[in-house]
C-alpha cells in the first residue's frame, strides 16, 4: 500500500512539474479570420441597439473614422494603408449585411425582435479592441496575406474558424465577404 502511495504521489509531482501544452493555431492566419470573426459576432448586439433606438444601419460617420483610423495604424506599422482600408471596408460591408438580415427577421417575425440591447458605446469598445487586432495581425501576415500561399491558408483559417465558432449559414456568409479581399 505504501508503495503504491509512494508511486501516486511520484506521477502526481511529475505531472505538477510537466510544461503545459498549448495549442498552436492550426493556420497562420487564424488570429486575423478570428478577429474578423468576433467582430463579425458583435453585429448582433449591435442590431439590437440600433433596432430598439431607432438608428440608421449604415452609419458612414462612423465607417469614415474606422477607416481612417486603420488607415492610420497601417501606417503606423509600414504596411499600404490602402490595403487595409479595402478590407476593412469589405468588413463594414459585411457586419451591416448581417444588421440587415436581422432587421428583415426581426421585421418579417422569423425571429423576436430584441426588447434590450448593450449600450452601442460597449460595442464599439469591443469593435475596437477587434479592429487593432486585425491590423497588428495583417502587419505580422503580410507577407504571407500578399504571396502565392495566401488563398490556401485563407481557405484553411476560414475553415478552422468556422467550425470553432460554430458559425451558422450567415456568418459563414459574412465571413466569406468580410475576407474577400485579404489575398490580392
Amino acid at each position: 500500500m505504501a508503495a503504491r502511495l509512494i508511486a501516486l504521489l511520484g506521477m502526481l509531482i511529475t505531472a505538477i512539474g510537466a510544461p503545459v501544452a498549448r495549442a498552436e493555431p492550426p493556420d497562420p492566419l487564424y488570429a486575423l479570420v478570428d478577429s474578423a470573426t468576433q467582430r463579425l459576432l458583435t453585429a448582433d448586439s449591435v442590431a439590437a441597439s440600433k433596432w430598439i433606438t431607432g438608428g440608421p444601419i449604415t452609419d458612414v460617420p462612423r465607417a469614415r473614422q474606422v477607416l481612417d483610423a486603420v488607415g492610420a495604424d497601417a501606417t503606423a506599422h509600414g504596411v499600404d494603408p490602402g490595403y487595409v482600408r479595402a478590407i476593412f471596408g469589405d468588413q463594414i460591408d459585411a457586419t451591416e449585411g448581417v444588421e440587415y438580415t436581422l432587421f428583415g427577421q426581426w421585421k418579417f417575425g422569423t425571429a423576436a425582435a430584441p426588447t434590450t440591447a448593450p449600450d452601442l458605446s460597449q460595442s464599439r469598445a469591443a469593435i475596437d479592441g477587434y479592429t487593432k487586432a486585425m491590423v497588428d495581425e495583417v502587419a505580422r501576415q503580410w507577407d504571407l496575406l500578399h504571396g502565392p500561399g495566401c488563398a490556401g491558408e485563407l481557405d484553411d483559417a476560414r475553415s478552422a474558424v468556422v467550425a470553432a465558432r460554430r458559425l451558422d449559414e450567415l456568418y459563414q456568409q459574412a465571413l466569406q465577404s468580410a475576407t474577400r479581399s485579404y489575398c490580392p
